[in-house]
Formats: C-alpha cells, sequence, structure tokens
C-alpha cells in the first residue's frame, strides 16, 4: 500500500499588520478566558466613555438651568419693582385703585425671588451684592407702599416730598445696577456651561468612535482570521476527501482484486478436482475394472478346483466393487459427472435425492429450466451443496425446500429450512463455508443473502445474471462399467 501524507491545511496568506498580531491571536484562541477579558474591557470602556459623557453633559445642563433660573429670578426682580413704580404713579395720577394690582403683586411674588436669589448665591462672592440688591428692593417697596398710604390718608405734602426725594430712585438704581451684574455673571457662566456640555459631547463622541473603529478593527481582524480559519479547513476537509476517495479506490481496487482472486482460487480448485476426477475416472476405474475383470476369470477358472480359492475370490471381488463406489461417490463429490453431462437440474435432483436418502429429512424441490452457463451451473451446485452441508450439522430441521426459477435475467435460487435458526450477525470467525460462496457468487457478479433468525429457520437466496455457454463442452468418455446411477453412501 502507499505511504500515506499526512494530512495538513496550507498556510493561508496574510497581511502584514495581521501577521503581527497572529501570535497574540493564537494566543488568545488558546486562553479564552483572556479573550473574553479584553472583549469584556472593550464593552466596559464603550460604557464608561458613553456614560462618563453622559453625567458630564447632565451636570452642566443641570447647572445652566440653575443659572438660568437665577437670572429670570433677578429680572423678575428688577420687573416686579419697575412695574410696582410704574403703578404707584399711575395712580398718584389719576387716584384709581385699579392701578395698585402690580404693587400688590410685588408683595406676594418679591420675597420668594429674594428668597430663592439668595439662596442662589449663598456661600458665594456674590452674596454680598444679593443681600444689598434685596435689602434696598425691600426698601423700595416699603417706600412706594407708604407714598400709596399718604396719598390716601391726604398727606399731600408727605407724599410729595418723598416722591420728589432722591431715595427711591437710588434704591430703584441700585437694584437695576445689581441685577444687571448678576445677569451679566450668569450670562458668562450659562455660555461656560454651555461650552463644558459640548465639551463632554465631543469628548464622548471622540470616545465611542475610537472604541467603535477599535472595536471594527478587532472585528475585521477577528473576521480575517475567522475567513482564514475556514479556509484552512475547506481546505483541510478538500484533502480529506481527496485522500478518502483515493482510500475508496484503494479498497475497490483491492476488493476487486481479492474477488478475482477467490475467483482464480475456485476456479483452480475445481479446474484440480476435475482434473482429479478424471484421473480417477479413467486410470483408477480402469485399474479397478481390469482387476475385477481378472478376478471374474480366475473364478471361473479355480471354481471347482478349489473353493476356499473361490470363497476368497468372491470376496476380493465384492472389495472391488465397494472400491468402484468408493472411486464413483469421491469422483461425483469433486465434479458431479450429471452435471456434466446432464445439465443443473438433473444434478441437483441427484443430489438432493442423495442427501434425503442420508439425512431423512423431507426435501421439496421446485425447479425451472432456465440458460446458464458452466461457472453458473457449478456455482449453484456448490451453494446447494453447501447449504443442505449446513442444514444437517446445524438446522436440526424436518423440511427443506429447493426453487430455481429466472426472474427479470437472473437466475435465482432459494434454499429455505424449517430449523431453529440462528443470528446472522452472532456467527463467530471460523465458518467459511458460505462466506466461501458469497464470494465465489459475487465474483460471478451475482448476490447472495443469507436470512434467519432464532426459531425461525434460515432462508439461503442467491441471484445470479443469466448466461448462456458459447459453445457446449463435450461430455468426458465413461469407462466400462460406469454407467447407471451411482450408489447411495
Amino acid at each position: 500500500m502507499p505511504h500515506q501524507r499526512a494530512l495538513q491545511p496550507r498556510p493561508v496568506e496574510r497581511l502584514p499588520v495581521l501577521r503581527h498580531l497572529d501570535p497574540w491571536l493564537e494566543g488568545a484562541s488558546r486562553n479564552r478566558g483572556l479573550a473574553v477579558g479584553f472583549a469584556a474591557l472593550a464593552a466596559a470602556a464603550v460604557m464608561g466613555v458613553s456614560e462618563a459623557a453622559f453625567w458630564g453633559a447632565d451636570e452642566a445642563l443641570n447647572q445652566s438651568q440653575a443659572r438660568h433660573q437665577a437670572r429670570n429670578d433677578g429680572l423678575r426682580l428688577r420687573e416686579l419693582l419697575t412695574d410696582a413704580e410704574t403703578a404707584q404713579r399711575g395712580y398718584l395720577l389719576t387716584g384709581r385703585d385699579d392701578y395698585l394690582t402690580p404693587i400688590k403683586l410685588a408683595e406676594q411674588e418679591l420675597p420668594n425671588v429674594l428668597s430663592r436669589l439668595r439662596g442662589q448665591y449663598a456661600s458665594s462672592e456674590w452674596e454680598a451684592l444679593v443681600a444689598d440688591a434685596s435689602r434696598r428692593a425691600s426698601e423700595k417697596l416699603s417706600e412706594l407702599q407708604l407714598v400709596v398710604k399718604l396719598y390716601r390718608d391726604g398727606q399731600d405734602t408727605a407724599w410729595h416730598g418723598l416722591v420728589e426725594s432722591d431715595i427711591g430712585r437710588e434704591k430703584m438704581q441700585a437694584v437695576r445696577d445689581a441685577v444687571g451684574q448678576l445677569d451679566q455673571h450668569e450670562l458668562a457662566q450659562i455660555a461656560t456651561e454651555r461650552d463644558a456640555v459640548v465639551r463632554s459631547l465631543n469628548y464622548g463622541r471622540i470616545g465611542v468612535h475610537g472604541l467603535t473603529l477599535l472595536s471594527l478593527f478587532g472585528l475585521a481582524i477577528f473576521l480575517r482570521r475567522n475567513e482564514a480559519l475556514h479556509a484552512a479547513r475547506r481546505e483541510h476537509a478538500k484533502e480529506l476527501a481527496q485522500e478518502r476517495d483515493r482510500l475508496d479506490r484503494e479498497v475497490a481496487r483491492r476488493t476487486a482484486e481479492l474477488t478475482e482472486l477467490a475467483h482464480h482460487l475456485q476456479t483452480v480448485r475445481e479446474d484440480e478436482r476435475a482434473h482429479l476426477a478424471r484421473e480417477l475416472h479413467d486410470e483408477l476405474g480402469a485399474l479397478l475394472t481390469a482387476a475385477k475383470l481378472d478376478v471374474a476369470r480366475i473364478r471361473r477358472m479355480t471354481r471347482t478346483a478349489a473353493p476356499e480359492i473361490d470363497e476368497r475370490l468372491k470376496h476380493m471381488s465384492e472389495l472391488l466393487d465397494q472400491g468402484i463406489a468408493l472411486k464413483r461417490r469421491i469422483i461425483e463429490d469433486l465434479r458431479p459427472s450429471a452435471l456434466s453431462n446432464l445439465g443443473l437440474i438433473p444434478a441437483l435432483e441427484i443430489l438432493t435425492q442423495e442427501f434425503a436418502q442420508r439425512s431423512g429429512l423431507q426435501l421439496s424441490l421446485e425447479l425451472m429450466e432456465a440458460p446458464s452457463d458452466e461457472a453458473s451451473r457449478l456455482a449453484m451446485y456448490r451453494l446447494v451443496q453447501e447449504a443442505l452441508t449446513n442444514v444437517l450439522r446445524h438446522a436440526k430441521a424436518k423440511h427443506v425446500r429447493v426453487s430455481l426459477a429466472e426472474s427479470d435475467g437472473w437466475l435465482q435460487l432459494h434454499i429455505r429450512d424449517d430449523g431453529q435458526g440462528f443470528n446472522p450477525e452472532a456467527v463467530g470467525a471460523g465458518h467459511h463455508g458460505l462466506l466461501g460462496m458469497r464470494y465465489r457468487i459475487e465474483s460471478l457478479g451475482g448476490t447472495l443473502q443469507l436470512l434467519s433468525a432464532p426459531g425461525r429457520g434460515t432462508l439461503v437466496l442467491a441471484r445470479l445474471p443469466m448466461r448462456e455457454d458459447p459453445q457446449p463442452e463435450p461430455a468426458p468418455v465413461t469407462a466400462p462399467g460406469e454407467l447407471g446411477s451411482p450408489s447411495p453412501s
């Protein structure tokens, strides 16, 4: 058998970068825990960058919202005082109470607005400014309320004096200046917070994009290596398929050689049997017949002279008859003359008749004449002979049925018994009879099946393609004294 080379996957071409990464990838492939750790670390990095960007932006937005609220409170403070001062002047000019609504609104909202402002700027550098603005706003509102009260009480000189003085204007201006400073401060802080939001979003975007690109690069490397692995597997599978096909061809070739060898050995065996049968038939048959004739002649010559010698010659003649019968049985076992002279069906009839006489079994025959060549006839005859021998040895049967028929160009032979049966798969080594017949049938292009089960008998089914002899062979010459049916064993 040719030497079988080791199957190794062919190396796949790599990019230079991937060749440098191959040792790391192979290490990661061997250590799956390390690879999973790296994947988890990359996922954690993506989530960490996303969360950091979110919390940074959320903090900046919260601070920006607080500064917007402080700015709105400052503007609301200035708006309330301006509206209240305008309402006071309208009331003083017209005396109508409906002008006092903004003053009442300022009385309601101003404490809450001042409280929120003081809370917003507590513990900061603007705390003193807010406190001063709150004090002046309260004083301004008190002054407006006092002027309205004096006007209602009819103290014209008093409220004229308060209105014409610059105390209210100074307080109002101080509030406006404080609110303006706070507004500018908050606008600057809002711009800073907006920049912080943009910066946080940019950092998050850059981080996510970078990690995404890194993940895509890792995915590309993985896909590349995975494709290389699949390519290597496909190449390996292809080589395995080629090696399997080669081995199948080798097995088929060796099987054909063994089948041919078995056919050759069977042919050689049958030829040797035929040659030995002819030698026994011709040479030994002639010698035994001549000896029997000589003994008969001597008996005629000495029958009256010596009775003792005649008795011995009679016994010798009987021994020669037994020798001739033994020779006939040996010849029939080696090469049945009925098969060559009469054909397959008469030979099977004689074989089964002798088997029934020896074994005491009942045999049923269903034989149909069909054209066949010498090799097929001999194979069928030997198969029946082997099957009947096995029935006698192992089957413990009472009835055997042998049938031969033609079906769709095939010669079919069935041998069925009603014996104890067996499990064909449990038959051990050393049983070569039917195994040899299987190879013999298959070497002729046929099939042999053995069907059996414990307690259900056995069926031997053989099929051979029908062939005809190209030309009939001459029958062997029969020596004198060899005509007649073979004597039972």
